[in-house]
């Protein structure tokens, strides 16, 4: 339907549009006002630049095929990638998806880029990964903030964009960078109350072993000590519940009540995944692009996932519960907090076809779900079971599912709601070869998000020549 009054609109144009030169007023690259004689010229309609995705509408029903993705290595908190912002990662990501998939920087039409903690980044920040890949300032850019879900967000929302005709080429995918998430300091607002400032030691240096104020300001003696105290911006903006005032693992310890998942079972899984990882690491590191740090010697070149370091299976058993007296999660079964980046080039099937690009796969389907906050750690079934239908598929039919492991407890519960086993999930974008290597054809990607939400993607591998 959309397909059609887009079409609609064309001919109406086409009855407007102006010779060149038919008027002696410049309105710059859009045409100027038709006179009766421009009207029965019936010359052919021209797009402007800012307007050529008009003439590239795909045909209705177009499919969406994935013709490139990349990533950087997954640094550790405060690790390898920590003097990169969240934007320049991404600005990395794009750049080798784009090489990766042969597409050149003009032919993007439009950039999805999550990003969730965005303080102190800058504005824009999708804007700035885009034009920092070498992407023209002709390509609009949205920066998608859905929590946890946010990369994958921005991958519907580029499906979604091609579906509708309004881009033939996008750019979707997702940067962070926890290590360089400010802390913030609310009462700063109401005592400097806008610019810049410098904050300076005011004690003498025979006080340096006293403990020291952050600012000695009698502005700042007036407020309560809540408008006085820093506040972790990581936190405040990724990792607590605004809704029932608690951290996200209090609601994945309340998961894990309400299932009867014990700390054991969760600690296997954590272990699983880990060795699973382990495994994959060499089938997965081609999607890996090398990140250069400033600076020469060793160390100056990121080229693999720094969380995967050596495991001790021990002491991971040991670690004390992180959210709760007694409880069943910790750091060991939690997922890291991570820096890093991912891109993927989308393209409706026809673009695909008539640039030459290979195509990795092809996204059938996208679903959001939600339900209360408190138990968004079991949103990504909801959410599965959607996209699974809308794709036109049963459960039977796809061959591996991968479900976000923000903690562990997460991917079992809803294994066990959707009534999945352990070997028809996978972990991380090596899922495509595992399916490539054990003759699978369909997957789903699903994962939760804070504020009881989850988002999920049906995609489909298509066979290429080397497999």
């Amino acid at each position: 339907m959309l397909h059609s009054l887009l079409r609609r609109h064309l001919r109406v144009l086409r009855l407007l549009e102006v010779t060149p030169g038919s008027s002696s007023r410049s309105t710059g690259p859009f045409p100027t006002s038709p006179s009766s004689g421009d009207l029965a010229s019936k010359s052919t309609l021209r797009f402007p630049p800012q307007l050529r995705w008009l003439s590239g509408i795909p045909p209705a029903g177009d499919g969406v095929a994935v013709l490139s993705v990349a990533r950087t290595p997954m640094g550790r908190f405060q690790g390898g990638l920590a003097e990169f912002s969240a934007p320049a990662l991404g600005g990395i990501a794009i750049r080798e998806a784009l090489a990766r998939g042969g597409v050149r920087p003009e032919e993007v039409e439009e950039v999805f880029m999550g990003n969730v903690l965005a303080a102190g980044v800058g504005q824009a920040p999708g804007r700035q990964a885009a034009l920092g890949a070498g992407l023209p300032v002709s390509a609009p850019c949205t920066t998608v903030n859905k929590v946890c879900a946010s990369g994958l967000k921005a991958v519907m929302l580029g499906f979604a964009s091609i579906k509708a005709g309004v881009a033939s080429v996008v750019v979707a995918g997702g940067m962070e960078s926890m290590s360089n998430v400010p802390y913030y300091l609310p009462g700063a607002r109401d005592a400097l109350r806008m610019g810049h400032r410098t904050l300076v030691d005011s004690l003498p240096p025979k006080a340096a072993t006293t403990p020291k104020p952050l600012l000695r300001d009698s502005l700042f003696d007036t407020l309560p000590d809540n408008r006085r105290t820093l506040v972790d911006g990581m936190i405040q903006d990724g990792l607590w519940d605004p809704h029932n005032d608690v951290h996200m693992g209090a609601c994945a310890e309340a998961c894990a009540e309400r299932y009867g998942i014990s700390r054991e079972q969760q600690d296997d899984m954590a272990i699983s995944s880990f060795r699973r990882a382990l495994e994959a690491r060499e089938d997965s590191m081609w999607e890996i692009t090398p990140v250069e740090r400033p600076g020469t010697g060793e160390g100056s070149v990121v080229d693999a996932d720094e969380g995967l370091g050596t495991l001790d299976e021990v002491k991971l058993r040991r670690l004390k519960p992180a959210f709760a007296e007694g409880g069943t999660i910790t750091a060991g079964n939690a997922s890291q907090i991570s820096d890093g980046a991912a891109a993927v080039v989308l393209a409706s099937q026809s673009r695909a076809e008539e640039m030459g690009a290979a195509v990795l796969a092809r996204v059938l389907s996208v679903a959001d779900a939600a339900q209360e906050p408190k138990w968004f750690t079991t949103t990504p079934a909801l959410a599965v079971a959607k996209v699974v239908e809308r794709g036109g598929l049963t459960m039977a039919d796809v061959d591996y599912f991968e479900i976000n492991e923000a903690f562990a407890v997460v991917e079992l519960v809803n294994r066990g709601i959707l009534g999945l086993d352990s070997e028809r999930t996978f972990r991380g974008a090596h899922g495509r070869e595992l399916m490539r290597r054990r003759g699978g054809r369909f997957g789903v990607a699903a994962i939760c998000n804070g504020g009881g939400g989850a988002s999920a993607v049906l995609v489909e591998r298509v066979e290429t020549a080397g497999g």
